[in-house]
């Protein structure tokens, strides 16, 4: 009897196992399928597939410049992408974690500028507080208006991110314009103690920050209280509300929240990259982090591993453009990989919703 309730209990375990191994090699092959169907297209087109894919992999990951240069990237997709998956967590459409990056540089930027003989102890934390502020105050205000109006956070984040983007840009071309630019939209260079401390390499302290954030998302999702109202309001906001969990109040907390993770990542790029702002700080980030949170099912740990296969595919993809590859079939071997594994999610649904089928009917003819 001891064996057979042993038995028991491990079972779940080994099929939750098998299951996870089964949607990992469904979504790797989505991933070569996506290759295939590449290679497909560039030998159409006249090129070498397999040269184009060894330059891409040695570009993303090919030397420790490469793999530098992969993570330093990473850093404002997995902040941002954290940023994103919070929001989602709860039901809230935030698209607007790109105006939020934009307007966490700019407040960053705001200090490094107005006050560039701070010493660096006060600098970096005072840059990291007011971008994750600014970041938060952007996105407070869709929070506010869905929660007071019932106002679309779709639509009202993604206007935002207009906003904030042209602010960046008004500030670039006039009152923080470099004047030895010579008309680049570029504003002044930051001060030496602006810029966050390197910790291997190209690599800055905004891995800490990202590293810190995915932990800290992963003990509020998972061990508090307020974690798990987030996590009910997002799957039954009608439970949530019978239960008495105060739904307007979380909406702009967690609006903010996630636009302060977002704001880092703009704090992460004028500080830890660019060292000044410029037109097109985001280069897109807060745009990926939507589907760095999807592929990642919305988990911390998995967003930070999503975001570093993103920025090595983006890497890889410049790389390949210098073989003589057109940027637009880099960029379409980047839509084909996002696509199919995206698509590969439906498979790995039905695949589970077969099994769960097939486990109930097995449960029905054991009997009681």
């Amino acid at each position: 009897m001891v064996t057979t309730a042993r038995a028991l209990d491990v079972a779940p375990a080994v099929g939750r196992g098998v299951a996870w191994a089964e949607a990992l090699l469904i979504r790797l092959g989505a991933a070569l399928a996506a290759l295939a169907a590449g290679a497909v297209v560039m030998r159409a087109a006249g090129y070498d597939p397999w040269m184009a894919y060894r330059e891409m992999a040695a570009g993303a990951l090919g030397s420790w410049y490469a793999v530098e240069q992969t993570l330093v990237k990473a850093i404002p997709l997995a902040l941002s992408g954290l940023g994103v998956s919070l929001a989602f967590t709860m039901g809230l459409w935030n698209i607007g974690a790109e105006g939020q990056l934009a307007v966490g540089a700019l407040a960053a930027g705001w200090l490094a500028l107005g006050a560039p003989g701070l010493p660096a102890w006060a600098m970096v934390p005072g840059m990291v507080a007011l971008g994750a502020a600014g970041g938060a105050a952007w996105a407070a205000i869709p929070g506010v208006l869905r929660a007071a109006v019932g106002m679309n956070e779709i639509l009202s984040t993604l206007m935002l991110n207009y906003v904030g983007l042209l602010w960046v840009d008004y500030l670039v071309f006039g009152h923080w314009a470099d004047p030895t630019a010579f008309s680049f939209p570029y504003s002044r260079r930051f001060p030496d103690s602006a810029q966050l401390p390197p910790l291997m390499g190209a690599v800055h302290l905004g891995a800490v920050l990202a590293l810190a954030a995915a932990v800290g998302l992963w003990l509020l999702l998972r061990h508090t209280a307020w974690g798990y109202e987030i996590r009910l309001i997002g799957t039954s906001p009608r439970a949530a509300r019978y239960r008495g969990a105060p739904v307007a109040r979380n909406v702009v907390a967690v609006m903010a929240l996630s636009g302060a993770l977002a704001g880092l990542a703009g704090v992460a790029e004028v500080g830890g990259v660019v060292h000044r702002l410029q037109q097109g700080i985001s280069q897109g980030y807060g745009y990926a982090a939507i589907i760095i949170a999807w592929l990642a099912r919305l988990h911390p740990w998995a967003v930070v591993l999503v975001a570093v296969l993103i920025a090595a595919l983006l890497n890889g993809g410049f790389v390949i453009q210098t073989t003589g590859v057109p940027a637009a079939i880099a960029s379409m071997l980047q839509a084909l990989l996002l696509t199919f594994v995206l698509a590969s999610e439906y498979v790995v649904r039905r695949h589970r919703r077969r099994r769960a089928v097939a486990a109930a009917r097995a449960g029905l003819r054991a009997g009681p």
